[in-house]
């Protein structure tokens, strides 16, 4: 059985402008991370 690979079948939206962004000197774009795991952390105030 071949692996199924999803590369280049969906891809993921542009960050919104005005984001507040932790240890990084300016934000991040979809492309500076485009080959690269990320693991990204969405948490709200309730």
């Amino acid at each position: 059985m071949a692996a199924e690979t999803y590369a280049g079948k969906v891809r993921a939206p542009e960050f919104p402008s005005g984001l507040d962004w932790l240890n990084v000197s300016r934000p991040l774009s979809i492309q500076d991370l485009r080959g690269r795991l990320a693991i990204i952390d969405f948490w709200t105030f309730c």
